[in-house]
Parts: structure tokens; C-alpha cells; sequence
């Protein structure tokens, strides 16, 4: 990685980045057909969460807002970052607070889908009509306390 690049919170009730968030999130689902979420209510979201960002040059090229119990509401990286670790990170940087966490993706989400299950999530139930527009999510899952940190920490060495 880059070592212009660097790592950024920004805490509940701050906006500092979500426009560029939100312009990630849209490059991605104009993309793949993901993350298709309503401005009001992804700005809405951002606000309520903390937010891991990783910025480089002062853009951002990855994020997850996260909520006070360890659910993943967003978590997004930039296509031309992908592949660098980016997004283990920021998933690490969530198991350094969260001793569970959880998220839900599209089960037509075949990128998200095995990104979490490498990192070892595992699917918890379906819910048919999850989504907004009638698409259906997966709730996944990681760690129940034991060895979570550890266990993204033996991922990253990797």
C-alpha cells in the first residue's frame, strides 16, 4: 500500500466525508448493480455511525460506517483499490471494537459474498425481500467473542 494513505475515523454525528462516500457507494452500484440505497437514507446512516475511512491524497478509496453494536451498514472500496487488503482491514479495524459483527449482503452479490466468507462470516438466514427494490440479503456473522481479533489477524499476515 500506498504511503500517502491513511487512516481516518470519523465519529457519530459527523459528516466529514460523506459526499465523498456517497459518490463512491453510487460509482460502485452503477458498476455492479449493489449498494443501491437512497441518499436520504445512506446520509442518514453515515451520520449515525462510526466511520472507518481509509483516504489517500484526500480522497477516499474505502469506508465501513458501523454501528455502536458491530453492524456493518456500509462497507465499500474503491474498484481500483481492490485486491490490496483495503477491505480486510477495514473489517479488522471493525473486530479491534466489536467482539461480534455482522452485516447483510445481497445474495446476488457474488463479490461481497465470497469476501465475507474468506474472512470467515458465515450465513446466517435468508431474508427474501430484504431490499428496498425486493432484492434478497443474506445476514451473515462473524465471531461470537472467541479469537476474532486473532483470527483477522492470522488473515492479515497472510
Amino acid at each position: 500500500m500506498s504511503v500517502n494513505i491513511d487512516r481516518r475515523v470519523v465519529t457519530p454525528g459527523n459528516d466529514e466525508f460523506v459526499e465523498q462516500a456517497w459518490q463512491l457507494k453510487e460509482e460502485i452500484n452503477r458498476e455492479e448493480d449493489v449498494l443501491k440505497q437512497r441518499r436520504d437514507f445512506f446520509t442518514d446512516a453515515y451520520r449515525r455511525s462510526t466511520v472507518h475511512c481509509y483516504v489517500l491524497d484526500g480522497d477516499l478509496i474505502g469506508f465501513a460506517a458501523v454501528r455502536r453494536d458491530g453492524y456493518i451498514l456500509f462497507l465499500a472500496v474503491s474498484p481500483e483499490f481492490r485486491g490490496e487488503g483495503i477491505g480486510k482491514r477495514l473489517v479488522a479495524r471493525v473486530a479491534d471494537d466489536h467482539q461480534t459483527i455482522t452485516c447483510h449482503a445481497r445474495t446476488s452479490n457474488e463479490n461481497a459474498l465470497q469476501f465475507y466468507e474468506h474472512l470467515g462470516f458465515e450465513i446466517k438466514r435468508r431474508i427474501d425481500n430484504y431490499y428496498e427494490d425486493g432484492g434478497d440479503a443474506y445476514y451473515l456473522k462473524l465471531g461470537s467473542g472467541d479469537g476474532i481479533t486473532d483470527r483477522l489477524s492470522d488473515l492479515m499476515r497472510r
